[in-house]
């Protein structure tokens, strides 16, 4: 392919790198069997999972084999947000955009959220922000791009489900590197769903070698790695303090009116780039004495003035009652360049005298009697707080979110001694 890709002319090379076939492994085509309603596609960062959807929804919307017998004229593009399906899934180099020959490329209208293709065929915009937007809407396909990552998401997985009622066979992909969540599991238990699974390494023909390589020395064999690169789905921690069905069943769309809010930050212990990542955790409590997880916000790779900024950030967005700031490393230094980027800011230190499982205990607690709720979804905080056990994290790796987490709820919550604070706030 590269020597003919050399070769060829600016039209020529056009032609190719929008032939599908020449490029797609087996695992990019869909299945050819009739009775399958929904296609998985389980992969790893970078495996082309993104160009697999998108080709479904051209081939679709074209009516080519083997996607389609007839064109299918009302698609749904269904991402996290908005700004996810206009830059990855429509604009991004492996979107809709970039993969269709000119003669055949759709209009896309932005304001109306719709592409539209020559033969009548239309694509339509949805976000997992608001489920409600697919209630009315109906097609005869669907993309759903990075399933794991959304807000609402058996909400929204309902509204679109209901939708799918056009033609005589009405069908969806699901592009999305795997979470251990309820809904992947009962998708992978339906047996009127096909999967189809590649790594990261599968796509190394586009790839840079320099970002395997490193990749693969920094997670390789890594609960991370094994998800994020091998697309494999990593089940909680059997011993972990927290359990993914507990933090489903807390979670809410919204928090209700607050008493008080906080930002803990959790600073890493250098201020090398190499360092471990900021905590930033904003926490809020309502008049019940229930905690509610607003935000995770956490910084990779900052600079003190960097994670500073970004705590004072939080704070101001959320309009919050104080900073809280664990000052057991650098402590002095914490304070100050936070008061450095603002001396308004009032921030309370606090110190650890015990370990870091020995700290999350009480908190789990919490959650157990139903005392914690999340406004939202947190995906990186709470893969961290279905692996930390007695040992740590799997990876090995500093648990910077979930000690955030643990210092605005203890803050807010829970006495000095981990004790709960007397309701009536």
């Amino acid at each position: 392919m590269r020597r003919l890709m050399e070769t060829a002319s600016p039209e020529e090379q056009q032609i190719i790198l929008t032939t599908w076939a020449a490029w797609a492994r087996p695992d990019q085509f869909p299945v050819l069997q009739e009775d399958w309603f929904s296609w998985l596609v389980l992969g790893g960062r970078g495996a082309g999972k993104t160009r697999t959807g998108a080709e479904w929804v051209r081939g679709a919307a074209l009516g080519r084999w083997p996607f389609a017998a007839a064109p299918i004229g009302r698609i749904a593009l269904v991402g996290e947000t908005q700004g996810q399906v206009r830059d990855v899934m429509i604009e991004g180099v492996s979107g809709l955009l970039a993969i269709h020959h000119r003669w055949e490329m759709p209009v896309w209208s932005p304001s109306r959220r719709r592409l539209e293709w020559s033969n009548g065929a239309i694509a339509q915009v949805f976000t997992a922000e608001d489920p409600e937007g697919l209630r009315g809407p109906q097609f005869g396909a669907a993309w759903s791009d990075e399933l794991a990552k959304w807000p609402n998401l058996q909400e929204t997985w309902d509204m679109l489900q209901l939708g799918l009622r056009l033609g005589d066979r009405p069908r969806q992909v699901v592009t999305t590197t795997p979470r251990p969540l309820p809904l992947i599991r009962r998708l992978l238990d339906d047996p009127r769903v096909t999967v189809s699974r590649a790594a990261t390494s599968a796509n190394r023909f586009n790839l840079a070698p320099s970002f395997l390589d490193s990749v693969n020395q920094a997670y390789g064999g890594t609960r991370l790695g094994r998800q994020e690169l091998e697309g494999e789905i990593v089940e909680e921690s059997a011993d972990a303090l927290w359990s993914r069905a507990l933090i489903e069943e807390v979670r809410e769309r919204e928090a209700p009116p607050l008493v008080r809010i906080v930002v803990a930050v959790d600073p890493p212990a250098s201020s090398s780039k190499r360092a471990d990542s900021c905590g930033l955790v904003a926490a809020g409590i309502d008049r019940d004495g229930i905690g509610h997880v607003l935000a995770d916000a956490t910084l990779a790779g900052a600079r003190p003035h960097e994670w500073a900024q970004g705590a004072v950030a939080l704070y101001r967005r959320l309009e919050a009652d104080a900073l809280v700031v664990e000052v057991n490393q650098g402590g002095e230094m914490a304070e100050s360049v936070i008061r450095e980027v603002d001396p308004g800011v009032p921030v309370t230190p606090v110190r650890a005298s015990r370990g870091k499982f020995l700290r999350a205990e009480p908190v789990a607690a919490l959650y157990a009697q139903g005392r914690v709720r999340h406004a939202g979804a947190f995906p990186a905080l709470e893969d961290e707080m279905c692996d930390f056990c007695p040992t740590g994290l799997s990876s090995g790796r500093s648990p910077d979110r979930l000690d955030a987490l643990v210092w605005a709820l203890t803050h807010l919550m829970l006495g000095p001694k981990g004790r709960p604070r007397v309701r009536g706030l």
